[in-house]
């Protein structure tokens, strides 16, 4: 929750960036320095506990290693420490005075892009490393789609390794220049260059002062600076209700509360509000945030609603503003990442989870693949595997209340599962499209699935 008293107006940008959370991803090839880049700035962040850091050292130690590998501070797993890469996603807490942050460092090979898709799907920014020697690579590029897929509103292109180029500023405007055209042409909204040197602490934390011609932020403060309150401001209002309160006590013989973590925008009372799908309307009575009544609540706040009217709601319905209701649908089109070692076919039948609420559903098409090495499309391939990224086309049972992702990350964003073992198959993105291509004819077999 953002607050502890009772709000009255939405705070501004200004405040925002002084008290919100920032969750950052990041991304690069293997060895262009990710890890030792986060493990940089946490530990010249003062984010280390001193425990940590002497396991660091003994580790470190035990390889020959003079100096301790801050790396190690987030490959985490006992098979990253000793093969000295990447191959999970590494989540870190830390704050600093400005900001509070959740950093994910995600794996830098190519069979690990569900990973990076998996760390950066809730990521306000990605950090995308670049080794100064090699520059932009194939790799690079790969990363940068997936940003842009993932429509990341903020990326930062940092060009790692400047200290094995001599600092050279002609080297960091090529790479920077050459990454900034092809990650605007993909539709990336904002791109921030920082030349830095992770491993001697160049522009990570402190200024560096051998690249004295460099005259922008360092990592840290573009991070405790950038704007994150986008979505707070201009995202449409909904709440997914995940419980529904009666406690039917002496005290509370009428209370009727919908409680549930607000996913984007606000809700005020004396708000008309839509529930969906069924499309019934009330009025907010009352919102309850920490146990005290409030005249108005934004997201992320989990709050409780009051409704002036008795109407039936359950967990997975949607409020919403009644001016402001999202389209209800059984079919579904979506740019989509696999992420389940069992292919996703047409056909397939599958649980489909939006919010908090969970229906059947049926893979109608598959209409195209993406080919991440050069964003080229195989056309109706029949299946995903493992790390694809492809449009779907999926018919569900029920209607579902959905906005498009490019509205909103959170209401536009799903996630397929396997309904005999609960495996998360795939994640979705509503709406977001690489390409047009012509729909393939379903031939799948009626089994009581076909909606």
């Amino acid at each position: 929750m953002t607050s502890t008293t009772e709000p009255t107006e939405p705070l501004s940008v200004e405040q925002l960036s002084a008290t919100t959370l920032l969750r950052f991803a990041t991304a690069g090839s293997v060895d262009d320095g990710k890890s030792t880049l986060v493990g940089r700035l946490l530990h010249d962040s003062k984010s280390i506990l001193t425990d940590q850091l002497e396991a660091v050292e003994r580790a470190s130690a035990s390889r020959g290693q003079d100096a301790p590998d801050l790396a190690l501070l987030t490959d985490g797993l006992r098979a990253e420490r000793e093969q000295g890469i990447t191959i999970d996603v590494a989540y870190r807490y830390f704050a600093t005075a400005r900001r509070r942050f959740i950093l994910a460092d995600t794996p830098g090979h190519v069979q690990y892009t569900r990973n990076m898709v998996t760390g950066a799907s809730t990521a306000d920014l990605a950090v995308v490393l670049v080794d100064a020697r090699n520059g932009v690579i194939e790799q690079t590029r790969r990363h940068a789609a997936v940003a842009a897929l993932l429509r990341v509103p903020h990326v930062v292109l940092a060009v790692n390794k400047m200290d094995l180029v001599e600092y050279k500023e002609s080297v960091f405007a090529a790479i920077a220049e050459e990454f900034t055209a092809y990650a605007s042409e993909l539709g990336v909204p904002e791109i921030t260059a920082i030349p830095i040197s992770a491993l001697a602490g160049d522009n990570v934390v402190d200024a560096s002062a051998n690249m004295d011609w460099y005259g922008g932020p360092t990592v840290l403060e573009h991070l405790e600076t950038v704007p994150v309150s986008h979505d707070l401001a201009h995202c449409h209002a909904r709440l997914p209700v995940q419980y529904v309160i009666r406690p039917q006590t002496a005290e509370h013989p009428d209370y009727r509360g919908y409680a549930g973590q607000i996913a984007a925008g606000s809700f005020r009372v004396g708000e008309s509000v839509t529930v969906l799908p069924s499309g019934r309307t009330s009025k907010v009575a009352g919102i309850d945030l920490l146990g005290k009544p409030v005249d108005i609540a934004w997201t992320p706040q989990s709050v409780t609603l009051l409704l002036e009217d008795d109407i039936d709601i359950s967990r997975g319905d949607l409020l919403v503003p009644s001016k402001d209701a999202p389209p209800t649908t059984q079919d579904v089109e979506a740019t989509v990442c696999h992420v389940a070692d069992e292919p996703l076919t047409v056909g397939h039948r599958v649980l489909l989870k939006h919010g908090t609420r969970t229906v059947k559903a049926i893979v109608k098409d598959i209409p195209s693949r993406l080919t991440l090495d050069d964003l080229s499309l195989h056309p109706h391939p029949g299946r995903l595997v493992a790390n694809d990224i492809g449009r779907v086309k999926i018919r569900t049972a029920e209607p579902l209340p959905l906005d498009a992702y490019a509205d909103s990350r959170r209401t536009g964003a799903f996630i397929l599962i396997d309904p005999a073992d609960g495996t998360t198959l795939t994640a979705g993105m509503v709406g977001e499209s690489f390409a047009a291509p012509q729909p393939v004819k379903d031939e799948s077999d009626d089994d009581g699935w076909d909606f």
